[in-house]
């Protein structure tokens, strides 16, 4: 397949992917210094009225439906010989797809990315379609500090709940859509989606999907087909979550959770049971529990010539990560959950490994959500943060407004600021590095705020790092001494 130079004004850098219907395409918008991925509906169906309708309302539903958790639509257009395209913002994370070509998720994070998949499903149904294709392939990661963001896309079958029961070919994958799907005129509401999240949940936590024979027999009635447990499978899945997944996969739907909302509930409930189940309390704890720990870093080390500091301020505390070396003043009202084990700088297109960092926010599922109006900060520490090649590749926000880029005196240091606003909900992002030449890597930031105040230098002036730690395992020294 030959590369075009361009899609209407977009320059083409490359393939992503292609499926039946289209192909997708890496572009440059370098109007706006951005990255896309242009669906360019396949030359052998363009002029098939109903897959070009198909591909035009995929467009129409997701402008409609514009949501952070849902891949948005950017521009359409039309090519020369009349095939339209879609231009989308780019997921520099990949698919969920590639993630499984090397095994099953960790438990946790599993079902993190399935509560995610659930609240993006919601918006949908809340707007009245129903998705009908969810699996890994259309589930996509944005890199963000912290957790990369999940965003559901390919909504090429996605239909109207009003004309549900009507559907009159049966269209979906294998594995994933229930048994009702797979029948011509079979009669579908919101939980044929549920299914598709309990079966994309299943491919997470055992490393494949459910056997599309486990549905096409119990429609059947044909008897002796049983759905493994993830358990049996996969030894060391609680039995709470072989429980949420059964009932999500169960082949009568009035059996199933009775909606995306209803099942993320119970995601919800059974991530905080795993978490006290496995300790999580040492990395994902109550800042209530740890509010002397300003006292124990009184002795850090200030990063500008004030002597007063954040943590002294009121409705202010101070967080640090586990090395005790890393440490942020944040507004009280943000500290509700600290994961403190750290970061892997490859979020940021760095190289790979394990540093120090901490994130901070009063829900860390919710807060990478633009949506969900969840304010809170991650700061990670890294020697491949001090520049040269590759530079880091800080976050896109491409559903805000980025505001011109500022320089910050942080300890004698100088901080790129780059900030984003009008992210729906009065929400902004500061994406924020400090390289440290003298000693020999960087810091980054990323602040999410939800109101108008831009508290930016004001966290920039309460981060600390301490020398006491520096020796730990040689992953950093002092920043600031």
């Amino acid at each position: 397949m030959s590369v075009p130079g361009k899609i209407g004004r977009y320059r083409v850098v490359g393939r992503i992917g292609s499926g039946a219907f289209a192909t997708v395409w890496l572009g440059a918008d370098d109007a706006l210094d951005a990255s896309v991925a242009i669906k360019v509906l396949a030359d052998n169906w363009s002029y098939h009225s109903d897959l070009r309708e198909r591909f035009e309302q995929e467009a129409r539903i997701m402008r409609r439906t514009d949501s952070s958790l849902l891949v948005r639509v950017l521009d359409v257009g039309e090519l020369p010989d009349g095939r339209p395209y879609l231009v989308m913002p780019y997921a520099a994370g990949g698919t969920l797809a590639d993630r499984l070509a090397s095994g099953p998720m960790p438990v946790r994070e599993a079902l993190l990315v399935a509560a995610d998949i659930a609240r993006a499903v919601m918006v949908l149904h809340e707007a009245g379609v129903l998705h009908r294709d969810l699996k890994p392939s259309n589930v996509l990661f944005q890199p963000a500090a912290g957790r990369d963001r999940v965003l559901v896309a390919d909504l090429g079958l996605a239909k109207a709940l009003a004309n549900a029961s009507g559907f009159t070919i049966a269209a979906g994958t294998p594995g994933y859509m229930p048994p009702e799907q797979a029948t011509a005129g079979g009669g579908l509401d919101i939980r044929a989606d549920v299914y598709a999240i309990g079966a994309t949940t299943y491919h997470m936590l055992t490393g494949h999907p459910p056997d599309p024979a486990w549905s096409a027999g119990s429609r059947s009635g044909r008897a002796g087909r049983s759905l493994p447990r993830p358990s049996q499978l996969r030894p060391g899945v609680p039995s709470e979550v072989d429980d949420l997944v059964r009932r999500a996969l169960h082949p009568d739907p009035r059996q199933r959770w009775a909606s995306a909302a209803v099942m993320l509930e119970e995601l919800q409930r059974v991530i905080a049971s795993t978490e006290r189940e496995a300790g999580r309390g040492r990395f994902v704890r109550q800042v209530g529990r740890v509010v002397g720990v300003a006292v124990a870093l009184s002795a850090l080390l200030a990063t500008t010539g004030s002597s007063s500091t954040l943590s002294e301020r009121p409705g202010w505390i101070r967080v640090r990560d586990d090395s005790g070396a890393l440490s942020v003043a944040v507004p009280a009202s943000w500290a509700g959950q600290v994961k403190d084990a750290g970061w892997d700088p490859s979020v940021l297109r760095l190289s790979a490994g394990q540093a120090p960092g901490l994130v901070v926010a009063p829900d860390l599922a919710a807060w990478p959500d633009p949506a969900s109006g969840m304010p809170g900060l991650f700061v990670g520490v890294s020697r491949a943060l001090l520049g040269g090649d590759p530079a880091p590749a800080l976050p896109s926000h491409a559903s805000c407004v980025q505001q011109p880029d500022r320089t910050v005196d942080v300890g004698g240091d100088r901080a790129l600021v780059r900030r984003w606003t009008s992210c729906g909900a009065s929400v902004s992002f500061s994406e924020i590095v400090i390289p440290v030449p003298q000693r020999r890597y960087g810091v980054y930031l990323q602040i999410k705020q939800v109101d108008d105040a831009d508290l930016t230098d004001e966290i920039l002036a309460g981060l600390r790092l301490s020398s006491a730690l520096a020796p730990q395992a040689g992953r950093f020294e002092s920043v600031y001494s």
